[in-house]
């Protein structure tokens, strides 16, 4: 089979960029990477067939500088561009721009992208179409109307950024001594990173789970959901472990959120791979539309491992313009998976971020262990992007099969030299609750996962290391050996 295109460009950086990289060699295509001169060593460039500098480390001045992109993907003869996420993942301006000089932008189009992209538009869109979303404000809030809008929603409330996403600058208010601050931290944090200081609110949910659709449509109308994924463990409204299929979720109700997800799709005219991710309250068995990705989610290999599809290739596929090669009645679940996400930052920190050079690196590996790295022994963490390492993804042939797994691949799990989070993992893994699925998107402060790590001791498997250097320096002087040299080449 023909590769979809010749050469693409990957506009991204750490594991995604491999990831991608890693789908295209498969496929026959080469890779150009881009980097900036806080990534120049990075293992996304070593693994592409071309790298081309676009700028110093600021993200600003590299990997969100469009004009560097589209300038490093036409000197280089790139057909297409893959965006990974964050960054230029999600912004329709760039989409537009690569379609405006002939490039293909592997994801949705601009169009779709403006749609679904800022969070006030898409409620609107899709409460219009049907889909439920979650009860609040269509509209911006400002701060003369915020407490009598919480009044008439009912606390507590979420006051979120109206065109961000991530979970970044969310805030809640318990009651209207709250609202004043957390309006003002959202207005501010949606101001500084998304350059639109609008918020809106939402009824907040304390019980809630967060469960999200995958689906990939092609550019004929085919539309196909794989399931969903729940990822209600989180911290700071960001999501760290991931599962499919949800605990939570009987067969009727499955059925109903990926109907909701596949109708909203189709509503949208989505194209290419995209998440619908949903509210979901035990209580009373709803769910409600949160919010749309428009793009590959970082927890896309969890879907991978119990479907058997590679969603970075069939988004290769679609951008290509071919019609997706699988039907809905094609795609099978078998069994369950978890991802744990591996950043170099400190819980105990508040999660602060802690770049610097790792100094022992020991991933896990074995049977149904799957680890999705953008780090080396040896590799300097930057200061200047999201300190995520590497997401370990298992498979079991039911939760409890996979959870124990997870606990085995964190044990083997070695990270010296920046402050990480694989503790907290464990914690998270052995936790009683957890085990019983018994989850909701304050998990972690309801469970005291970060209390509980001060006194935790994390368990390693104590396998032997050494290290390059002592091996170099107790390493034997050469000596041929003329029999079994001779043996070789057969005198």
């Amino acid at each position: 089979m023909d590769p979809p295109f010749n050469k693409v460009l990957v506009a991204n950086r750490g594991e995604i960029a491999v990831r991608v990289i890693r789908a295209a060699h498969e496929m026959g295509m080469d890779v150009v990477a881009v980097y900036s001169d806080a990534d120049k060593e990075s293992l996304h460039v070593a693994l592409a067939d071309e790298a081309v500098r676009i700028g110093p480390p600021p993200p600003s001045e590299s990997y969100l500088s469009m004009d560097a992109v589209v300038e490093a993907a036409l000197s280089t003869g790139a057909e297409a561009v893959h965006p990974g996420y964050g960054f230029l993942a999600e912004n329709p301006a760039f989409a537009r721009a690569l379609e405006d000089v002939g490039l293909i932008f592997v994801g949705p189009p601009a169009s779709v992208q403006r749609r679904v992209g800022r969070k006030l538009d898409a409620r609107r869109f899709f409460s219009a179409a049907g889909v439920p979303v979650v009860p609040g404000t269509l509209e911006p809030v400002s701060l003369s109307e915020a407490e009598e809008v919480a009044e008439e929603i009912g606390y507590p409330v979420v006051v979120k950024p109206a065109g961000g996403g991530g979970g970044i600058g969310m805030s809640i208010a318990w009651s209207p001594e709250d609202i004043k601050a957390a309006f003002e931290r959202a207005s501010a944090i949606a101001k500084s990173a998304f350059g639109d200081p609008e918020v809106y609110m939402e009824r907040y949910f304390p019980k809630a789970r967060h469960i999200e659709v995958q689906v990939v449509a092609d550019s004929h109308g085919n539309v196909i959901h794989l399931f969903e994924r729940e990822c209600s463990v989180q911290r700071r409204f960001q999501k760290v472990v991931e599962e499919s299929p949800s605990p939570a979720l009987d067969e009727d109700l499955r059925e109903e959120v990926t109907g909701y997800a596949v109708k909203a799709a189709k509503a949208v005219g989505y194209v290419n791979a995209g998440t619908f991710e949903f509210l979901f309250d035990p209580g009373s068995e709803r769910f409600y539309l949160l919010e749309v990705n428009s793009r590959i989610q970082v927890e896309h290999p969890v879907t991978e491992m119990i479907t058997g599809v590679d969603l970075v290739k069939l988004q290769f596929l679609v951008a290509a313009g071919e019609k997706l090669p699988l039907s809905q009645g094609e795609v099978e679940r078998r069994g369950h998976a978890f991802e744990a996400r591996i950043y170099a930052e400190d819980p105990l920190a508040g999660f602060a971020p802690s770049p610097g050079v790792i100094r022992r690196l020991r991933e896990p590996s074995g049977p149904w262990v799957r680890v999705d790295s953008g780090v080396y022994e040896g590799y300097e963490v930057p200061q200047y992007y999201d300190p995520l390492l590497m997401k370990i993804i298992v498979w079991g042939r039911d939760r409890e099969e996979a959870r124990l797994r997870m606990l085995r691949a964190l044990e083997e799990t070695v990270v010296e030299g920046v402050r990480n989070n694989v503790a907290f993992h464990q914690l998270v893994f052995e936790d009683e609750a957890f085990a019983k699925g018994d989850l909701t998107t304050r998990f972690v402060e309801e469970r005291r996962v970060v209390e509980r790590l001060r006194s935790f001791r994390a368990r390693r498997r104590p396998l032997p290391w050494r290290s390059q250097r002592e091996v170099a320096k107790e390493a034997p002087k050469e000596v041929v050996d003329a029999w079994r040299l001779a043996s070789r080449i057969g005198v």
